[in-house]
């Protein structure tokens, strides 16, 4: 068995925790260009930029639903239509770091940001850069499906930790690096956690836990990928403190979205820790995407200032808060109604979300989901998401996910009435 110190690595030199292909990632010659199109009195010969009166659009309005309309000019539409920095347009870097500063206050304040395609464009880039099919990586079971996704094609090694209502479970955690297996082709450099109202389960993971799960990365030397796009979403009536707020080690790389609290449409979220982590992640944007919309990112930066940055967001997130605890309370009344004492007894079990969008049922009886769910639930005009379908190793499960964001109380009732008949019906068989 290995033995560990429990001493610090320096994380100035992220070095070792590159992949290969990550390391061949080199700035682009005509990128690298941008940061220097903006000073005053650069003449640029250098890109290949299309020029701005081509562009058929003059300006765009922006139509609050309290009537405000906030108006972007010809001369920023200009700028808009064109190429930008990638990893995010600097006044939008600039108000995103200073929420990331009112919200977090990591310990450390040279932390930088880039702005993704949503948070799952700057996740899998994280993904890319730190993961190889000889990687191990250390996950929640069960865990987000589209990071699977993407996840399962990298053809890296998995090890899932067992979770509980109270999210990831310290004790475990340690248990199964401290009797890691010296034939593993590697050792686990990295855990991908998602710490609030977690997708699928709802479960959120306790300040206490996290404090043990921060000291045992320390010990062991592991990042930490933060992905909390429900950070906002938590019910309680104080957040619970993220991972990157007590960061002294600059061993966290946070993630966030715009996707819950203003818009999945427009396709906005951003990475947020140590710069050397960052400036490798732009390089991988560099490579692919070149940069996220500026179309997304001017409307997120125009609500942002039409708000007064964080005061402004802050209000707003509370108020979608509330508007989802409302609907998960309804949720959880109709699943006590008709998902408790039937024929037979109880149809399944689940625990009350502290945050996020979703239940986690277990269907009582029920010893695998994925028929009744993917043909008999469908066949009844009802759709959820079996549990296999979450765990990064295949098994069976009797677990399937409920989410509770868009259906009508009439709507969820009658799905609900539907899904304990078609679990009755399987347990005659």
């Amino acid at each position: 068995m290995k033995k560990f110190m429990s001493t610090i690595t320096s994380k100035k030199d992220y070095s070792k925790f590159f992949t290969e292909l990550s390391m061949k990632r080199k700035p682009s010659a005509i990128r690298e260009l941008q940061k220097f199109i903006f000073l005053p009195g650069m003449i640029s010969l250098g890109g290949g930029s299309p020029h701005p009166e081509t562009f058929p659009f003059a300006e765009f309005n922006i139509k609050f639903k309290d009537g405000t309309v906030v108006n972007i000019n010809e001369k920023e539409t200009a700028k808009v239509m064109q190429y930008n920095a990638t990893n995010g347009l600097p006044e939008l870097v600039k108000i995103l770091n200073d929420i990331q500063t009112a919200e977090h206050n990591p310990p450390y304040k040279d932390f930088d940001i880039i702005v993704g395609g949503g948070s799952q464009d700057v996740l899998t880039k994280a993904f890319e850069m730190l993961l190889s099919r000889d990687s191990t990586l250390l996950l929640e079971a069960p865990t987000y499906v589209g990071s699977l996704a993407f996840l399962k094609a990298l053809g890296c090694n998995f090890e899932e930790l067992t979770c509980d209502k109270d999210g990831l479970i310290p004790e475990n955690f340690e248990r199964v690096l401290k009797n890691w297996d010296h034939n593993k082709k590697d050792f686990p450099k990295v855990l991908y956690t998602v710490p609030c109202g977690g997708n699928p389960t709802g479960a959120s993971t306790t300040f206490e836990r996290k404090k043990k799960i921060y000291e045992i990365c320390s010990k062991y030397d592991i990042l930490i990928l933060e992905d909390d796009p429900y950070y906002y979403l938590q019910f309680n009536e104080k957040r619970t403190p993220s991972y990157i707020s007590f960061d002294k080690e600059q061993r966290v790389l946070r993630f966030d979205s715009f996707s819950k609290i203003l818009s999945s449409g427009m396709r906005v979220g951003w990475a947020t820790g140590p710069k050397p982590l960052i400036e490798r992640l732009t390089l991988h944007g560099q490579a692919s995407s070149l940069h996220t919309s500026n179309i997304s990112q001017t409307f997120v930066l125009k609500i942002l200032e039409h708000w007064n940055g964080f005061e402004g967001f802050n209000n707003h997130c509370k108020e979608v808060t509330k508007f989802y605890e409302k609907r998960r309370d309804v949720f959880f009344k109709l699943c006590e109604k008709h998902l408790k004492g039937n024929e037979g007894g109880d149809v399944a079990s689940y625990d009350l979300p502290t945050a996020g969008m979703f239940f986690w049922i277990k269907l009582l009886g029920v010893e695998d989901s994925m028929e009744l769910i993917k043909s008999k639930a469908v066949e009844k005009k009802v759709l959820l998401v079996p549990g296999f379908e979450f765990f990064a190793n295949p098994r069976v499960t009797s677990y399937c996910r409920s989410s509770f964001s868009i259906a009508s109380e009439e709507e969820m009732e009658l799905a609900l009435k539907r899904l304990a008949e078609i679990v009755v019906e399987e347990r005659k068989k």
